[in-house]
C-alpha cells in the first residue's frame, strides 16, 4: 500500500516537471508526458505500471468528459451539430469498417470481428490531446468547436462498436438488425439518463441552500452518478455525462452563485490537470507490459502492422474530412448548412487532428484474457500492441506537426468578422455605458451625498474614456502601450499592499482571519485585472 502511494506521488512530481519542460520547449504537454513515460519505463528497478481499464473508465473518464462539456460553448456546439454528429458517429463507424477489412487482409489469423474490435478501439481521437495542442496555436474558433464537440461524443460510438464486436467474438453470433436497434437504444437512453440526472442536480443547486463548497462537491458527484446509472442499465455512460454536463453548464449562471463558479473553476482546473497528466503518463509507462505480452509473436511484425494501421487511420480520417466537405457542398443545395463552401484547407487540418489517447488503450486492455471455457482471447496481445503504436504515432507525429500544418494551410477566421480584442472592447464599453446610464437615471440625486457612488461614477467615466481611445487606435498596439504598463504598476501596488498586510498580521491588534480576507480580496483584484485585459494583448506574460 505504502509503495503504491509513493509510486503515484512520484508520478505526479514527474508530471509537474515534464509539463514545465513542455512549456519551456513549447511542445504540447500530452506529447512530452507520453515520451517521458516511455523514457521512465526503461529505468532499471522501476516496477511495471499496468493500467486498470476499469480505473480509466470509472474514475478518469467521467470527470474528464464532464469538464470538457462544461468548457464547450453550447451556442457553437449547436451551430456545428451536423458536422460534429457526422464525425462523432458516422466517421467513427466508417473508420472502424475500414480498419476491420484492412487488418483482416494483412494480419494472419485476424478475423473480421477482430478487425471491428480493433476499429472500435482506435477509431476515436482523444479530446485532451487535440485541444491542448490547439490552445497554444492561433486557429479559428470553428476548428476548436468541431474538434472539441466531436471528441465529446466519439468515445460513445466507438465504445458501442467495441461492445458489439466483443459480444460477436465471445458468442460467435452477430445479427445486424439487432445491433442497429441496440445502437440507437443505447444512444437515446444514454441521452435520457443524462438529462434526468442533470435535472435532479439542477434542482439541488437552484432550490436547496448549498454553499460554494457543496456546489463544487456536487459537480464532482454528478458525472459519476450519470455515468454509473447509464452503464448500470447498459446505456451509454459517455452520452449521459456529456448531455448532463452541457445542460448544467448552459444553466450554470442561474443555478450557481458567483463564489461557487469561481471556486468550481479553480478546483476543476487543478483536478483536470492532474487526471490528464496521469493518463498520458500511464500510456508511456505501459510499454514494457505491452511488449512482454507479445510473447512468441514477432516484435518486428507487430511494429509493421502497427505502422500500417496507423497510416490507414490517418489517411481514412483525412479522406473522410474531405468527403464530408464535398457532401456539404452538395447537400447545401437542398438544406441550410452552417457553411456551404467549406473548401479543403479546414477539412484537411481537421483530418490531421486525429490524435488517439488513453480511452483507446483502456478499451484494448479491457479485452478479456479468456473466453469460451478458458480459451485465450484470439490476437489480444497483437491488438493491444497495435493500439499502442497507433496512439504513439498519431499523438507524437501528428501532434508535433499539427502547428506546422495549421500555419501551412493559413486558414483565416471566417465566422467572426470582429476580432476577439475588438469584441472585448465593444462589450466592456456597452457594459460601462449601461452602468453609467443606470446610475444617472436612478441615483443621480444620491451621487453628491455618497462618495462611494461618486468614485464609481468617476471610474465608469474613466473606463469609457480609455476604451474610446483604444477603439480609435490599434487594440493590440494600445495593449502594448497602456495595458502592460498598467498591469506592472498595479502588480507593484498589490504586492506593496500584501507586504503591509503581512506586517499588520505580526501585530496583536489584528486578527489573522481579517488579514486573510484582505489578502484574498487582493488575489481576486489581481485576477480581475489580468482577465480584464487578456483579450487585448495575448502576448503579455502572466504573473
Amino acid at each position: 500500500m505504502h509503495s503504491a502511494i509513493i509510486l503515484y506521488i512520484s508520478l505526479i512530481v514527474a508530471i509537474l516537471f515534464l509539463v514545465m519542460l513542455a512549456q519551456r520547449i513549447k511542445i504540447s504537454y500530452p506529447i512530452v508526458l507520453v515520451l517521458g513515460g516511455l523514457a521512465l519505463s526503461f529505468v532499471p528497478g522501476l516496477p511495471p505500471v499496468a493500467i486498470n481499464p476499469e480505473l480509466i473508465f470509472l474514475i478518469f473518464l467521467p470527470p474528464l468528459l464532464y469538464e470538457a462539456a462544461w468548457q464547450t460553448s453550447w451556442k457553437d456546439f449547436w451551430k456545428w451539430r451536423r458536422v460534429i454528429g457526422s464525425f462523432a458517429f458516422g466517421i467513427v463507424i466508417f473508420t472502424s469498417c475500414v480498419i476491420a477489412y484492412v487488418s483482416n487482409s494483412i494480419i494472419p489469423g485476424f478475423t473480421l470481428p477482430l478487425g471491428f474490435l480493433l476499429g472500435g478501439i482506435i477509431s476515436p481521437p482523444d479530446a485532451v490531446a487535440a485541444t491542448s495542442i490547439l490552445k497554444d496555436i492561433k486557429v479559428t474558433k470553428r476548428l476548436i468547436t468541431i474538434v472539441e464537440g466531436e471528441s465529446l461524443l466519439n468515445d460513445a460510438s466507438s465504445l458501442i462498436v467495441f461492445r458489439f464486436a466483443l459480444t460477436a467474438i465471445v458468442s460467435g453470433t452477430f445479427v445486424f438488425s439487432q445491433a442497429v436497434t441496440s445502437f440507437f437504444i443505447v444512444i437515446i437512453m444514454g441521452f435520457a439518463t443524462g438529462m434526468i440526472i442533470a435535472l435532479v442536480f439542477y434542482a439541488i443547486h437552484r432550490w436547496l441552500p448549498t454553499t460554494p463548497s457543496m456546489d463544487t462537491i456536487l459537480t464532482f458527484v454528478a458525472p459519476y452518478t450519470m455515468y454509473i446509472a447509464a452503464e448500470e442499465f447498459h446505456f451509454s455512460g459517455v452520452i449521459a455525462v456529456v448531455t448532463g454536463g452541457l445542460f448544467l453548464s448552459k444553466n450554470s449562471h442561474s443555478i450557481l452563485s458567483h463564489l461557487s463558479r469561481i471556486q468550481g473553476v479553480n478546483v476543476w482546473d487543478t483536478i483536470g490537470f492532474v487526471l490528464n497528466g496521469i493518463v498520458f503518463m500511464l500510456i508511456g509507462l505501459e510499454l514494457p507490459v505491452i511488449v512482454n505480452g507479445l510473447g512468441d509473436s514477432s516484435l518486428y511484425e507487430a511494429i509493421k502492422y502497427g505502422l500500417i494501421i496507423s497510416l490507414v487511420v490517418i489517411v481514412t480520417r483525412i479522406v473522410s474530412a474531405m468527403g464530408a466537405s464535398i457532401f456539404t457542398v452538395m447537400i447545401s443545395r437542398f438544406i441550410k448548412t452552417a457553411d456551404s463552401r467549406p473548401g479543403f484547407r479546414m477539412p484537411f487540418i481537421f483530418g490531421w487532428t486525429g490524435m488517439r489517447g488513453v480511452v483507446s488503450l483502456a478499451s484494448a486492455l479491457s479485452i478479456p484474457l479468456l473466453i469460451n471455457g478458458g480459451q485465450p482471447f484470439p490476437q489480444r496481445n497483437m491488438i493491444l500492441f497495435i493500439t499502442f503504436v497507433v496512439i504513439l504515432v498519431t499523438l507524437v507525429f501528428q501532434g508535433l506537426t499539427l502547428p506546422f500544418v495549421i500555419r501551412w494551410m493559413n486558414v483565416q477566421e471566417l465566422d467572426y468578422s470582429v476580432s476577439s480584442q475588438e469584441q472585448d472592447i465593444l462589450i466592456r464599453r456597452k457594459l460601462a455605458e449601461e452602468s453609467l446610464n443606470m446610475i444617472k437615471e436612478k441615483y443621480l440625486e444620491e451621487i453628491p451625498k455618497n462618495e462611494l457612488l461618486q468614485s464609481l461614477k468617476y471610474k465608469l467615466e474613466s473606463d469609457l474614456g480609455f476604451l474610446d481611445h483604444v477603439r480609435e487606435s490599434d487594440p493590440i498596439q494600445a495593449g502594448h502601450d497602456y495595458v502592460s504598463r498598467y498591469q506592472l504598476i498595479t502588480k507593484e501596488l498589490l504586492d506593496r499592499k500584501r507586504v503591509l498586510l503581512h506586517k499588520f498580521n505580526k501585530k496583536e491588534v489584528f486578527e489573522e482571519e481579517v488579514i486573510k480576507q484582505h489578502l484574498a480580496q487582493l488575489d481576486l483584484e489581481e485576477e480581475k485585472i489580468r482577465q480584464q485585459f487578456l483579450h487585448m494583448d495575448r502576448s503579455l506574460p502572466e504573473y
